[in-house]
């Protein structure tokens, strides 16, 4: 059993989980976000109702099937936040997982087991799930390498819903070569090239929504390295208004999320932790007025988006508006750095968009991302692109 210095791990009894005895992820160790099933445990969802009616599952979730068949070494369930509803890395219930980069910092969540895991190394990678930046965001706060494929691009059968529609598998490693190899197992039959090279492209409305400490670090290293990989155009991404997008996005991710956890809430009223018992409330008032609006606008975006990429175009912008909040900030503050966070991951989410968080920068000691989004299915390429970054920075 690991000693779980970080409590990074659901503290199930261990059970053994048969992996094969060699193949492309031999040798690494695979952290599982307790959203998944894996034989022989049950699955938690970050709740302690969730987790009384689970039961031992009898079959593991496909996708970590693969990566056990690929010869990967399950390590552990990682903690989530409760129903995978925040981007803190506290549960109630749970606890709160260290941030192995910046321990005096939150890990952020909801994937923030999985993430305190990888960067306490206590295990070489871990599988996530991201619906509004619960892979980019604690990529971010930990100095970890984090993706939210492609919508749909990755198998979330047997893993439990937050939003259906916004939902996506995706995982954490400290380096990029191991990045790589989880890539090669979940991605494999996707061989994306940008045609004719990316198309780097500036997102400056987005970079506005950025801290100016974080923009100082941030703006001269990606400037710096996309003037070696052909240089930068300057684009407008936001449709309508940033509130607009924001919104629609909140009402479809609430109203999805009210379908997914509100039956179990509403039988059995369980206690919920500061933050996700209001998300919860809430979710349960938006209308279906407002959730018809906010599907139209995201039909709109989505074409926007799709014309402003095309095929090889690669937005570069920052993962997150700053570094990770101090652990010691109070819960309004937690809240209000998660609001103006959302304005900037909601852009991959709605439009349905690989996003690739690079650990390549740093603040008063923290990790800072800087993140890619390229067109649809792209996911592979984008990797080959962050090589290039990661090399271009090495010079």
């Amino acid at each position: 059993m690991i000693n779980d210095t970080a409590r990074a791990f659901m503290p199930y009894p261990a059970v053994p989980v048969q992996h094969a005895a060699s193949g492309p992820l031999s040798g690494l160790t695979m952290g599982v976000k307790d959203l998944f099933d894996v034989a022989g445990y049950p699955t938690g969802g970050g709740s302690p109702f969730i987790l009384a009616m689970s039961g031992i599952k009898t079959r593991h979730a496909p996708t970590v099937a693969r990566l056990l068949d690929a010869g990967a070494r399950f390590a552990g369930k990682t903690i989530t936040d409760e129903f995978a509803f925040s981007m803190v890395g506290y549960n109630a219930h749970f606890g709160q997982p260290i941030n192995g980069s910046a321990p005096d910092r939150i890990t952020g969540g909801s994937s923030s087991g999985s993430a305190s895991a990888v960067s306490s190394r206590l295990c070489d990678f871990a599988l996530g799930t991201d619906t509004g930046g619960s892979v980019r965001c604690p990529a971010n706060h930990c100095g970890l390498w984090g993706i939210r494929p492609t919508h749909g691009r990755v198998s979330l059968e047997a893993c439990q819903d937050l939003a259906p529609s916004l939902d996506t598998c995706g995982w954490f490693a400290r380096d990029l070569d191991t990045f790589t190899r989880v890539a090669d197992v979940l991605l494999a039959n996707d061989s994306s090239i940008f045609s004719g090279g990316p198309r780097l492209l500036w997102p400056s409305d987005l970079w506005a929504l950025v801290s100016e400490p974080a923009r100082t670090v941030l703006q001269p290293l990606a400037q710096t390295v996309s003037a070696q990989l052909g240089g930068l155009k300057d684009v407008s991404v936001v449709l309508d208004s940033v509130e607009d997008m924001y919104w629609h996005y909140r009402h479809i991710q609430g109203f999805e999320a009210w379908m997914t956890a509100g039956p179990l809430i509403s039988r059995y009223h369980p206690p919920m932790g500061p933050g996700v018992a209001e998300r919860m409330q809430w979710s349960r008032s938006v209308t279906d007025a407002q959730v018809s609006a906010a599907r139209q606008y995201r039909d709109r975006f989505c074409k926007h988006l799709d014309e402003l990429l095309g095929e090889n175009g690669v937005m570069v912008l920052p993962t997150m508006p700053d570094i990770a909040p101090l652990r010691s900030e109070n819960d309004a503050s937690q809240e209000d750095f998660r609001n103006r966070s959302i304005r900037l991951l909601c852009v991959a989410g709605l439009a349905r968009l690989p996003q690739l968080s690079m650990p390549l920068a740093s603040r008063d000691g923290a990790p800072l991302g800087l993140s890619l989004i390229g067109p649809r299915g792209s996911d592979r390429a984008l990797i080959k692109l962050a090589s290039d970054f990661q090399n271009a920075l090495a010079q």
